[in-house]
């Protein structure tokens, strides 16, 4: 897909995966609208390279429809998507002194990482199936997963559960939309530098990079952005889960 004078949306695009996949985006020519929470970030982070900032909760639908109207009336129809809106989960089961893990916080995880993603994802779609191709294809949709889908760990249940749902929808999606002759694709960060992790000490953030065989050290937002970039040029990579990763498989904890 030619990126350059299309409209774009990027969820969580205020920080982290989702900020620099904006701006990744905006470098190639893409008109781009972060949606996020965070207002005062996401309003800077768009006006450092013309774009523009909603603030939205992806586990809501009429705030993801309100913000899909305004980017759409500002840009015209949006012909990527990109969902990096999410949050972590780090909860046992059961905890200590045989407490349960609390259900508000586990539907959390859910409801912001899987049914935002979907909720953006299906209303994205909805308005795109009514745009004529550009091409061979009208858009793309890239969802955010986790290798926490595949090796969770001790203490993940939530996290890693939402980010399994969206790795599950990938194909289905993907199908789906084929006859709309939109591709739906997803990628599974390793550990990547984030402001999740910005409370951590060096130390602690040095070890985390010592755990990937190859390159040994933490993922780069930017190598994130880059990948969605190649897959918007590369209309055969539809319908896939890529584990961006550096060869690690999590341990148990």
């Amino acid at each position: 897909m030619q990126i350059d004078g299309i409209a774009a949306i990027v969820t969580g695009g205020a920080s982290g995966l989702g900020a620099a996949t904006a701006s990744a985006l905006a470098a190639q020519g893409a008109k781009v609208t972060i949606f996020d929470l965070n207002e005062e970030a996401g309003e800077e982070h768009a006006a450092s390279f013309g774009g523009r900032f909603s603030k939205v909760d992806v586990s809501s639908e009429d705030s993801v429809t309100q913000a899909l109207d305004a980017a759409e009336q500002a840009h015209g129809t949006a012909r990527i998507l990109v969902n990096c809106a999410g949050i972590l989960g780090s909860k046992k089961a059961v905890g200590k002194h045989f407490v349960p893990h609390d259900m508000a916080s586990f539907r959390k995880a859910v409801e912001i990482n899987l049914v935002g993603t979907f909720l953006t994802s299906s209303r994205f779609a909805a308005r795109l199936q009514q745009a004529e191709p550009l091409g061979e294809e009208r858009g793309l949709i890239v969802n955010t997963a986790s290798v926490a889908a595949f090796d969770g760990q001790i203490g993940q249940p939530a996290y890693a559960a939402s980010k399994a749902g969206i790795v599950g929808m990938t194909l289905p999606l993907a199908r789906e939309f084929a006859r709309d002759q939109i591709r739906v694709m997803a990628i599974a960060p390793g550990i990547f530098w984030t402001p999740m992790l910005a409370g951590l000490p060096d130390a602690a953030l040095d070890s985390l990079g010592q755990m990937v065989p190859h390159p040994a050290r933490l993922g780069k937002p930017e190598e994130y952005a880059d990948l969605v970039v190649a897959i918007a040029g590369n209309p055969m990579l539809n319908g896939e889960v890529i584990r961006l990763d550096g060869a690690i498989r999590m341990a148990p904890k």
